[in-house]
């Protein structure tokens, strides 16, 4: 399965999207030295991870995407300045009975990106669970996010952009609030992850 998903992407993609310093080109090429980051997506169901999954890697939003069930992944090459990367993404499922699967993906996991929806507080109050599985499965080596998922339903909002950065801050980790219906920081988000990874790559 990652076989035929590196060779989609890879190869049979055409479209080149620019977004400031982080150029997404389905043409790069993959070679032995390029380096490979993988990142997870966390958080409680319902919250738009798979969603998000969708925006970037292949620029698409359904307003009916159902639940992942147990773990889902796809990559994608990106360049930033000029590093080609590859990014292996995994998708998590957010519902309890699954976090014995996705413990399994932890542990090899060099990025995270911990994602609540900005209308449900419970998945709000979670977060620090999550972190916390996340802190045990990878000793804490693992770069973090928190994003804040469906900036565009306003009306519904629960939880303050105020409310997410003092999080944030607590957490010591980048906040973002993003909407991936409205394809809004989505690009940003992981522009920022995979720059802060070759950064710790080159340190």
């Amino acid at each position: 399965e990652l076989e035929c998903l590196i060779f989609y992407m890879s190869c049979c993609g055409h479209k080149t999207q620019q977004r400031g310093h982080l150029r997404v080109n389905a043409k790069a090429s993959l070679t032995d030295s390029t380096p490979t980051f993988k990142l997870l997506i966390i958080g409680d169901s319902d919250v738009g991870k798979s969603s998000l999954l969708l925006r970037f890697a292949e620029d698409t939003f359904s307003q009916s995407q159902k639940n992942t069930v147990g773990v889902d992944f796809k990559t994608k090459l990106v360049t930033v300045g000029n590093q080609t990367v590859q990014l292996q993404i995994w998708d998590t499922a957010g519902q309890e009975r699954f976090k014995t699967i996705t413990s399994t993906y932890y542990r090899a996991a060099q990025g995270i990106i911990f994602v609540y929806d900005i209308t449900k507080e419970t998945s709000f109050d979670n977060i620090r669970s999550w972190l916390l599985a996340a802190e045990t499965h990878t000793a804490g080596k693992a770069h973090k996010l928190l994003v804040g998922n469906k900036s565009d339903d306003e009306e519904r909002r629960a939880i303050t952009t105020q409310q997410g950065k003092k999080l944030a801050e607590e957490l010591e980790v980048t906040f973002f609030e993003t909407s991936a219906k409205d394809n809004l920081n989505v690009n940003k988000l992981f522009i920022e992850i995979t720059r802060e990874l070759l950064n710790k790559l080159e340190q």
